[in-house]
């Protein structure tokens, strides 16, 4: 169902593949209100003091999102991703933040509006740097611990420490996998070749030591304390990543112009509209259909759109009304012009 706030009082067209909730609100009081999201999308502030409430320089920046990206990581589930944009030094100045709050850097994606996005602006005279034609989007995942009777453990630590915990040699690890020697050089190792254990794996390791390790109160590899892990929940412990091949962390594409470019009599609508392409590569890399995105800082809502038309679940907020109104009337428009593509 495709809907906005009841508050609002307006309705914006049903359909049948995926779905979109806006609200005219600050996304800080909604946060506890929508469901726990797999990805979000920030694209907020860039500290240039374009749009309603941004920072005018971008040192204000890591204050202004600081409670934004603590009430993220309190309301994320373990899978959930992030994905942040800025310009390179907001980023720079944001990252710190990011990390006191869980938040760990996996990648940061250029992306790259190529030459024609300053073509005609720019004064050789009077430039003194080279002309900015790219903003980052830089990937999080969350940074999960899991309880061990000595606190909480990073994961890495967590599965060797269960393992040595139920006293068996490393070795036999291998054994419980049925690998050569995937699991001590792989899932056990103390070193950077540490790899996340396939849940299987993970399973088969709770399994061997239960059976065959000291006797415990509490079961080896339990993530809740009372039973034995399931594939499922230990693969909800790690961020979804589906790869494309062929795609590296500079995405060119041209700016948005054209159709897609929400415009009025006097020019653009925004500052900075995001093509759909670029969102629906970063949902459909760490989501699957039916999850939910969060769009906390909506604009004209361009991963709402890009959610909803791929099957997703989106939440979003903007509390600049005008633009609130705009990205109502962009998502009514998108999916009568897409309705007879979606399921």
């Amino acid at each position: 169902m495709i809907g906005v706030s009841k508050k609002t009082k307006k309705k914006i067209q049903s359909a049948g593949k995926g779905g979109a909730h806006i609200e005219c609100a600050d996304a800080a009081d909604r946060y506890g209100d929508w469901p726990a999201p797999t990805c979000i999308i920030s694209d907020g502030p860039y500290g240039l003091g374009k749009f309603p409430g941004e920072p005018s320089v971008p040192s204000e920046l890591a204050t202004w999102y600081a409670p934004h990206i603590a009430a993220w990581a309190e309301h994320s589930r373990p899978d959930t991703t992030l994905w942040f944009w800025c310009t390179e030094i907001g980023w720079a100045l944001t990252h710190p933040v990011l990390e006191l709050h869980g938040w760990e850097y996996q990648e940061c994606v250029v992306w790259d509006k190529g030459v024609a996005h300053i073509a005609g602006n720019c004064n050789s005279k009077t430039i003194r740097g080279t002309p900015v034609v790219t903003e980052v989007a830089v990937r999080y995942t969350r940074r999960n611990t899991l309880v061990s009777d000595s606190g909480p453990l990073p994961i890495k630590e967590w599965v060797r420490y269960e393992w040595q915990r139920s006293g068996l040699p490393m070795r036999l690890a291998n054994e419980a996998c049925g690998v050569k020697n995937a699991a001590t050089r792989k899932y056990l190792t103390k070193c950077h070749l540490w790899y996340f254990p396939p849940p299987e794996a993970l399973v088969a390791m709770a399994k061997y030591c239960n059976t065959h390790g000291a006797a415990t109160k509490r079961p080896y590899f339990s993530l809740d304390g009372k039973s034995l892990p399931t594939e499922e929940e230990w693969r909800s412990m790690r961020a979804k990543w589906n790869h494309t091949h062929g795609v590296t962390n500079v995405w060119r594409s041209p700016a948005v112009h054209g159709k897609e470019r929400m415009k009025s009599a006097d020019g653009y609508l925004h500052a900075c509209q995001k093509p759909l392409a670029l969102m629906t590569r970063q949902i459909e890399a760490s989501t699957d259909p039916g999850d939910v995105i969060w769009e906390p800082f909506g604009g004209l809502c361009s991963a709402t759109v890009s959610a909803a038309l791929i099957g997703r679940r989106a939440f979003a907020a903007e509390n600049h009304k005008p633009y609130f109104k705009l990205a109502s009337e962009r998502l009514d428009n998108v999916f009568k012009e897409n309705k007879k593509h979606v399921a």
